[in-house]
């Protein structure tokens, strides 16, 4: 960790993390801030509630299902929305456990699975 940011505790600026490490920082996040589109999406599937800092997104879906909020770019509306989700544990529990509308991580063994139906016994 580099710095605390303005002294906020809590608040840390990083340098620039791998994807390995990143995906671990989400995993240990509360929430999500983010603009985006990647994180949209992984959010969900990491079971946090994530606020998009856009007016519009191209992952509607997120929004639609519950797991993310859009909360545009005004400084007040997002940090309203996100202290709102961090003072109401079943707001954001609500947010977490909404069902991942990009899938269900299984992919995988049903792509192999129809592969190995191709290939015969």
């Amino acid at each position: 960790m580099e710095s605390n940011l303005a002294g906020i505790p809590n608040i840390d600026v990083v340098k620039p993390l791998d994807y390995v490490g990143f995906v671990d920082l989400m995993r240990r996040s509360t929430l999500l801030l983010t603009d985006s589109g990647g994180v949209q999406e992984e959010g969900p599937s990491l079971g946090k509630p994530v606020l998009v800092m856009r007016e519009s997104t191209e992952r509607p879906e997120a929004v639609e299902a519950g797991c993310a909020r859009l909360v545009g770019t005004d400084a007040s509306r997002i940090a309203a929305a996100t202290e709102s989700l961090l003072d109401d544990a079943r707001k954001r529990q609500a947010m977490s456990r909404v069902h991942n509308p990009f899938g269900d991580g299984e992919a995988s063994p049903r792509i192999s699975n129809l592969i190995s139906s191709f290939a015969g016994p």
